[in-house]
């Protein structure tokens, strides 16, 4: 059995024929689970021996997969600032999908947030799905289960990984120097997210959480008007955006020089949108998790209020909270579900600076009645 499946006792029933030593694959798999669950882990693992499978030289097969230079391996990132453009799956999947392997038995085809899967890409992919050549494996992987569309889940055996304990993760953050109290607020605030704790106890997870605390602080304070918290949650989330802008720019440029000269300038084009989506992505992601830190520090204040210490995520925030203790606990419920609010709307593309900065009027205006 294989070692990602360890602590998934559903997933090993599922996958199980398709590790025997006569291995029986579904066609098409949907690995569904909390981020930092080990779908991807186990993604990989399962294509590994898929395609190590009849190989004369098993153990070369599987390394390739685990480096990604295994040519019967196509595995999908989404390019697409919120969802998978059909360009992502049209040639490298749907097109692919019809050509044999290239040393192999099996092509193996792993999409990364499937449930960004749009209804034009959706529908590409549907043959694919329904009637893929017999050679052809597909491993799809969400975080979020209830978004994948109906057409894609109903054609898949589903697959799930459970995410670890609160214990688990706290420990973890532990063996690589957090702090004890911040490795268990990190673990609870990720609310089950293994990969959102370990981004929360870095560096620009910390610096992200400092900015939410502060313009949840100045709201319950009233003095949003005064100090313009948005502006430092923004500029946390743009310095992210920033930093994923400037590496992939280094990866462009190593790329550019391996093509020929009269190549590069439609190299470089592709290389710039990629740059821009991804940005887009981080960003957006960056500040909805930035918001979602602001809607938990009210919570806290209203478990604080109800008496339910046992309740509160920032463990090691209990003095700044306890500063801000006072408000009445249905009032900031009522700031809980602005913010969540403002977080469904930053999905219709909305001004962020301007949906910030209304949000912490808002907030400031419920706060203080």
């Amino acid at each position: 059995m294989l070692p990602e499946l360890e602590n998934h006792p559903h997933a090993r029933v599922v996958l199980t024929p398709a590790l025997s030593p006569d291995p029986h694959a579904s066609h098409a798999y949907l690995f569904h689970g909390p981020g930092g669950s080990g779908k991807r882990a186990a993604a990989r693992a399962l294509a590994a021996e898929l395609l190590a499978a009849g190989s004369p030289d098993t153990d070369s097969a599987r390394a390739r997969v685990y480096s990604g230079t295994h040519p019967d391996l196509t595995w999908i990132t989404p390019s697409g600032a919120h969802e998978i453009l059909v360009s992502d799956i049209d040639e490298p999947v749907v097109a692919s999908a019809s050509k044999t392997p290239f040393e192999s038995s099996r092509r193996v085809f792993v999409i990364e947030r499937v449930d960004e899967l749009g209804d034009e890409a959706a529908n590409r992919m549907l043959k694919t799905l329904e009637e893929p050549a017999s050679f052809v494996h597909l491993i799809l992987l969400t975080d979020r289960l209830g978004e994948v569309l109906p057409t894609i889940r109903s054609r898949c055996q589903l697959v799930r990984f459970d995410a670890p304990g609160l214990e688990q993760v706290a420990a973890e953050l532990q063996q690589e120097g957090v702090p004890i109290d911040t490795a268990i607020a990190c673990a609870k605030l990720a609310l089950g997210d293994a990969r959102q704790a370990q981004e929360l106890a870095g560096e620009d997870g910390s610096a992200l959480r400092t900015a939410a605390e502060r313009f949840a602080r100045s709201t319950v304070a009233g003095e949003a008007s005064e100090l313009l918290p948005w502006s430092e949650l923004l500029a946390a989330v743009h310095a992210r955006g920033e930093a994923s802008r400037a590496e992939l720019e280094l990866r462009g440029a190593a790329e550019l020089e391996l093509y020929p000269r009269k190549e590069r300038k439609r190299v470089e084009t592709e290389w710039t949108e990629r740059i821009r989506r991804v940005r887009r992505r981080v960003e957006t992601t960056a500040l909805d998790l930035g918001l979602q830190l602001v809607s938990l520090w009210f919570a806290d204040l209203a478990h604080l209020a109800w008496g339910a210490d046992d309740l509160v995520r920032n463990v090691d925030r209990r003095a700044q909270l306890d500063e801000d203790a006072g408000p009445d606990p249905r009032l900031l419920q009522q700031a809980i579900e602005l913010v969540e609010d403002t977080r469904m709307r930053f999905q219709l593309n909305v001004s962020e600076e301007l949906a910030c900065e209304a949000l912490a009027y808002r907030l400031e205006h419920i706060l203080g009645s």
